[in-house]
């Protein structure tokens, strides 16, 4: 099977699976889903979701939590890991917000990315999923699946997501990221499947009887 053939068969498949994708992380608008965004890097989306309750209380708004002290920020969002950093990131970018673009997320990409604490990921995740800007995030289970399905030779993230984006129609950029995270999740995981055990690798790898060994993101 070729790469292009392989690509439309995750799309198709993909599409029967998760036919809805709903954003993981709970949000009420772009600046919260910024906020959740950068507190799961090296954190579940799960555990995001059971502290951004107590912290939108806090600080809902730039303009709320630019006033916060990092130590009240840091407090709350303790248990998702890095916190010191991600909490100064947080009153930082709130500041930034406020004073350079009159208190709303940038709809655009090099401007989040000037962003303390905010790195091309969490970016292309809020133009994505905020603003309905195409973009192809690639996280973990993303970067692990394409080398399984051989899309991408996995050198590195930011190589994964420029061959990703080659092999799969713009306008499906969004959904399919989402998709291929949920499917990772659910049936091609790190330990639960090594490029021989999950439908999609079976499929499209038939003959495979050697674990595939990925690079990490």
């Amino acid at each position: 099977m070729l790469k292009t053939q392989r690509a439309q068969y995750v799309l198709e498949r993909l599409e029967e699976l998760y036919p809805e994708t709903p954003v993981p992380l709970d949000h009420d608008d772009p600046y919260t889903l910024l906020v959740a965004v950068l507190l799961s890097a090296q954190c579940t989306d799960v555990r995001v979701n059971q502290v951004t309750p107590a912290l939108f209380k806090l600080a809902n708004t730039p303009e709320k939590m630019r006033k916060k002290g990092v130590e009240e920020i840091n407090a709350i969002v303790r248990p998702c890991g890095l916190a010191p950093k991600k909490a100064q990131a947080i009153q930082r970018l709130s500041e930034i917000l406020v004073d350079e673009h009159e208190g709303k997320v940038p709809a655009n990409l090099e401007a989040l990315e000037a962003l303390p604490g905010v790195g091309h990921k969490t970016a292309s995740v809020v133009m994505s999923q905020a603003f309905g800007v195409p973009a192809f995030p690639v996280d973990t289970h993303i970067h692990r699946l394409a080398q399984r399905w051989k899309l991408t030779d996995g050198k590195s993230v930011k190589k994964t997501e420029e061959d990703l984006k080659k092999l799969f129609p713009r306008a499906s950029w969004n959904k399919l990221h989402l998709q291929i995270i949920f499917y990772g999740r659910e049936f091609c995981s790190a330990r639960g499947c090594d490029g021989t055990v999950c439908q999609i690798c079976r499929t499209l790898f038939p003959r495979r009887k050697s674990p595939i060994q990925t690079k990490k993101a």
